[in-house]
């Protein structure tokens, strides 16, 4: 299937999870990403067991706090 992640497209296998994307795409610090399907924030409770479907979007996104 054909994913757009962080605006580029990519073919995965069917039925790819969540977790295995986060994996697959290396992901540094998977525990601090923010991850977006579709412009639709995925909670983290539901990280676990979201499945991708062909022409999904995804977007990691990572906080950053600072400022003086």
């Amino acid at each position: 299937m054909t994913l757009t992640v962080a605006g580029e497209k990519k073919e995965y296998k069917d039925g790819l999870t969540l977790p295995e994307l986060i994996e697959l795409e290396d992901v540094e610090m998977p525990q601090y990403v923010t991850v977006s399907i579709n412009d639709e924030f995925v909670q983290t409770e539901d990280k676990e067991t979201t499945v991708l479907k062909e022409g999904d979007s995804v977007e990691f996104l990572y906080f950053m706090g600072g400022g003086c």
